[in-house]
């Protein structure tokens, strides 16, 4: 058994966050057209981190294994670009950095988390799925390049009363 350890990101941090995501997002380099995920930089990720977004960090055992991005909004807390390295995939790490997101948004009294995924990739929003999450809305996101890509919208509430 593992032991996981969920740091905050710091603004140091932002080329083992490129490396993590790059390392992770590869696996959509196929897809039409690749995540845009594969064209940001080490200086893209530094800026985004000097203005207001946050990240978390994974490690197992001082190493680095996977980390997500994100800010505060008024709706909640929207986050992006959830990374786990490939050879560590499908060991639950994903889903303990969603839970360290879920208890910082409860701990700033947020009413909700919120992410979009690729309509075709079906795996990622099982993940989701199977952890709370909903489809509550799809939209087209026009790339740079013209491509229109298919995404779902999903949300966690973490105040609704069942």
């Amino acid at each position: 058994m593992y032991k996981l350890k969920i740091k905050f990101a710091e603004l140091s941090d932002a080329k083992l966050i490129h490396d993590l995501m790059i390392k992770a997002f590869m696996g959509y380099k196929e897809e039409i057209p690749p995540s845009s995920a594969l064209e940001e930089s080490v200086a893209s990720i530094s800026a985004a981190l000097k203005n207001n977004e946050k990240g978390l960090v994974a490690y197992i055992d001082e190493m680095p294994v996977g980390m997500v991005r994100f800010q505060l909004t008024e709706n909640g807390l929207y986050f992006y670009r959830l990374s786990v390295i490939p050879e560590e995939q499908g060991k639950g790490i994903a889903k303990k950095i969603l839970k360290a997101l879920e208890k910082y948004a409860r701990d700033k009294d947020l009413p909700a988390l919120y992410c979009k995924v690729r309509l075709t990739i079906k795996k990622n929003i099982n993940l989701y799925r199977s952890v709370g999450y909903t489809i509550y809305n799809e939209e087209v996101v026009t790339k740079p390049n013209g491509i229109e890509v298919k995404v779902v919208l999903m949300k966690k509430d973490l105040y609704k009363v069942n």
